[in-house]
């Protein structure tokens, strides 16, 4: 019997789905691919001098592209400024898109602190990124609609039971590796799904459901960090996203759902690459600068404050490098005046910012290649 979008989808499977659904030939051949690319960006992110140059990078943008599905947009310009000027009033989509950037971390924490994914790990990440204590659904009337035609597309469980059974499976799916040697990356395309169509929050799903993939690849080991920008590529084959989510929902159709995800991790990984790449080869180029213009001021610590994010203030030079505030403001007006930095008045503070890496920070270099699904 065909599922109606109108009515509560409460029979929703449980995990795991049928092996020879998920484990396609082209599913493996492609599953390989990622794993590859993956592992590469694990590695290469060891070889900045300080990897949380790469994570303050990424989880930004990451946090950026998942609102943006959501309709929710800022600008890059006003979340570093929000993160460095006192001053700086954000407005409401930068507060939102930086609360998500602070519910990734707490997800970070929780699961390097319990060495487990909960229901209540995946809860505290939604109370954060929505401000609210509400929980898991209890109540029906929760539907998902065409935003053009207000048709209702999807109608996700509505009873309470269900939607804790729901979540008790996905929870056990997510930690417990009964079948070992199903790949971790085929059980992320699984629990996406999954997480999307239980739905289990009233507001907040999208967002915290792409958190969880982060999540769910460090909890495996194929991260150290949250250093994947999933959304990017999302973004970029946005239509497809919903379009697969529903095939699998209304014709149980995994193999194009699970494919999407799966390059999805491999282009983004290689993109990352990319990225990391160019901020070495920045990174030596302003090394060798400062070595030569003004070598007094010179230290490795100075440097990587420079790239920890594009925005930096005398603060974060007095806070790190120990130093006065009139040594700190010397320094910066140096780097200035030798090109590294850029001055720009915030209110009454003075901030400096590196410019090269705040546009190589921003570009689009890490979609590219993403409608090629």
């Amino acid at each position: 019997m065909a599922l109606n979008p109108e009515i509560p989808n409460n029979e929703l499977p449980l995990l795991p789905p049928d092996r020879d659904a998920i484990e396609t030939k082209a599913i493996l051949r492609q599953e390989s691919k990622a794993a590859v690319a993956l592992a590469e960006l694990k590695g290469l992110a060891h070889t900045l001098p300080n990897q949380n140059i790469l994570i303050n990078a990424i989880v930004l943008k990451e946090a950026k592209a998942s609102s943006e599905i959501e309709n929710v947009i800022t600008t890059h310009d006003s979340l570093y400024q929000a993160l460095t000027a006192k001053s700086f009033k954000p407005d409401s989509a930068t507060k939102e898109v930086l609360r998500y950037r602070e519910a990734l971390f707490a997800g970070t924490e929780f699961i390097r602190n319990k060495g487990f994914l909960s229901t209540n790990g995946i809860i505290q990440v939604q109370n954060i990124l929505e401000e609210n204590t509400a929980g898991l659904r209890q109540l029906p009337g929760t539907t998902l609609k065409n935003d053009a035609t207000g048709e209702t597309i999807y109608t996700p469980p509505d009873d309470k039971d269900a939607i804790s059974n729901l979540m008790t499976n996905l929870e056990k799916f997510l930690n417990i590796d009964e079948d070992d040697d199903v790949s971790p990356l085929i059980k992320l395309a699984v629990q996406h799904y999954q997480f999307e169509s239980i739905h289990p929050f009233y507001d907040g799903n999208g967002r915290t459901g792409r958190i969880v993939n982060v999540l769910y690849l460090m909890l495996k080991g194929l991260l150290d960090s949250p250093i994947l920008y999933l959304s990017g590529f999302i973004i970029q084959n946005k239509g497809e996203y919903y379009r697969l989510l529903r095939d699998v929902t209304f014709n149980s159709n995994w193999e194009p759902w699970v494919l999407y995800i799966l390059k999805g991790i491999e282009q983004t990984a290689s993109n990352t690459i990319k990225q990391v790449n160019s901020i070495n080869g920045l990174i030596l180029e302003t090394i060798n600068i400062v070595k030569e213009k003004t070598p007094r001021i010179y230290s490795k610590d100075l440097i990587e404050i420079l790239f920890l994010q594009p925005y930096c203030k005398i603060d974060f030079l007095v806070d790190n490098l120990k130093i006065e505030r009139k040594a700190a403001s010397r320094y910066l007006q140096s780097l200035q005046e030798i090109g590294i930095v850029t001055a720009q008045k915030i209110g009454r503070e003075n901030i400096y910012i590196n410019t090269k890496l705040f546009e190589l920070l921003k570009g689009n270099n890490m979609s590219q290649g993403g409608t090629q699904i």
